[in-house]
Parts: structure tokens; sequence; C-alpha cells
């Protein structure tokens, strides 16, 4: 039995929520056991629909597979997640993405690409590479941290799902709502600023 298999087994019973986060659709093994979990989410990382960028950014399975595997657990009763993330500017097409997946999921995460020690050098000359048409947005948010981008994305969004009759929201995961309800969409833009200053304001209070 493999791992994940045992891990299921020996918490099954016990009441305890699980998430799971994954790019892959292996976890489809474990269905039978996962769909056992109250409340249990599973969430699929998926930032585009174009097969030779996903390519070109990770060796994760295909988009397509990825849906399927959130398909057949949202079809089982198992609330799932769409992980809009990271979000490349210029790039990620958010409501095509939303559109394709919206009847197979629960939630809409949103995440902004954020790019910190090699990696924003090992980006930025992706860029410059393969789309320099973009270069200086990209330069603009990551070189001068200008987020006019990411605020005219917010009201884009907005204006998006309030036409698809999705609600938005900001930073709020929340999963009481019926599992047949349309998705909500949660905007977690610059969520790791969140985290730290809410930390700061913890340890200032504790």
């Amino acid at each position: 039995m493999a791992a994940p298999r045992r891990c299921w087994n020996k918490c099954g019973g016990s009441g305890c929520k699980i998430s799971i986060a994954t790019k892959s659709d292996l976890v489809l093994r474990d269905l039978d056991l996962i769909k056992a979990f109250p409340n249990a989410r599973v969430s699929w990382s998926i930032n585009t629909l174009d097969e030779d960028f996903r390519r070109e950014m990770d060796e994760a399975v295909s988009i397509e597979r990825r849906l399927a595997a959130m398909k057949a657990f949202h079809d089982a009763g198992v609330r799932t997640t769409c992980f809009l993330s990271p979000i490349f500017p210029g790039i990620t097409d958010v409501p095509a993405i939303i559109r394709r997946a919206k009847a197979q999921c629960n939630l809409v995460w949103l995440e902004n690409l954020n790019l910190r020690g090699s990696y924003k050098a090992a980006i930025l000359e992706y860029i410059k590479k393969k789309r320099p048409d973009l270069l200086p947005l990209y330069q603009a948010i990551y070189q001068r941290n200008d987020r006019t981008y990411w605020a005219t994305l917010d009201e884009e969004i907005r204006e998006f799902t309030g036409l698809e009759g999705l609600t938005y929201v900001r930073d709020d995961d929340s999963m009481h709502r019926p599992f047949e309800a349309p998705p909500i969409v949660v905007n977690f833009f610059f969520h790791e600023e969140i985290k730290k200053s809410a930390k700061k304001e913890a340890a200032k209070n504790a």
C-alpha cells in the first residue's frame, strides 16, 4: 500500500479535515479514501491553458489532466479549488481559466507572480527572450515596484465575475457555502505581505 493510502486509512474516522494542493492527477488513486473525510478539499495549480507555456514553466502533468482530476473529485462530492497561481502579467488569461474550471470547482484562488532571488532573474531573462513585448511591463512591476497592473487586473476581474454571476472577495477562503453553489473567486494578491503584517501585529499584541 502506498504511503498516502496508509495515511488516509490511519486518519479515517478521526474527523480531521484535510486540504491537498497539487499539480498532479495521482491523487485520483486515493479518491475513494479522501471523499470519506468531512470537508476535504483538493486544489490544483493552473495558471495557463497553453500547454507550451506550461511545459516551459513546470514538469507536472498537463492542464487537461489536472482539470480532469478536478472534475472527478468534484463529481464525487469533494470540494475542489482551482488555484490560479502564479498569475504571469500579460500571459495568464484569468477569465479563460475561470470559465474553463468554474463548473467543477467550489473556489477559485488568485495569486500574483512573486519574484525573489535567482528566480526573479530567471523569469526576467525568460520574458526578455520569449516575450520581449512584455519586458517593459515586467521591469515596471518587478524592478520599480509599480502595482498599477495588479490594481487594473483586480478591477477587470471584479467586472468579469460580476458578469459571470460569481462572487468576488479578498482573502476569504470560506467553505460555508452549499456544494452546488457557483465558485467564489478569491483575490490573494500580495497575500504574503498580509501574512507578514498579521504576524507582526500578533507579536506586538502578545
